[in-house]
């Protein structure tokens, strides 16, 4: 691996530590859950997404590679959808409503 890669595979796994730290802080400090559910889907997805952009680079193939953004799309689609559903529950109407 060449010298170029390792540094941007070091840059962009600090930068996605920095959203999921980020989106932690938002957790821990937003007054109400669908604010709380918005700062931690938005920078987890982020986050996610840049580690597996810095782990791309240490990839031993295509088919690694693939593997790569198979996860992330799954996460992506796994963390709207409980979102959602979270959302829901603790919204003003309640469940079901």
């Amino acid at each position: 691996m060449s010298v170029a890669g390792d540094a941007l595979s070091i840059l962009a796994i600090s930068a996605g530590a920095f959203f999921f730290l980020a989106g932690t802080v938002g957790l821990l400090r937003f007054p109400d859950p669908l604010s709380r559910l918005h700062a931690l889907t938005k920078a987890d997805n982020l986050g996610l997404g840049l580690v597996v952009l810095g782990l791309l680079f240490q990839g031993e193939g295509v088919f690694a590679s693939l593997k790569l953004v198979g996860v992330w799309f799954l996460a992506l689609l796994a963390g709207a959808t409980v979102t959602q559903l979270i959302a829901r529950a603790a919204g003003p109407s309640g469940p079901g409503g």
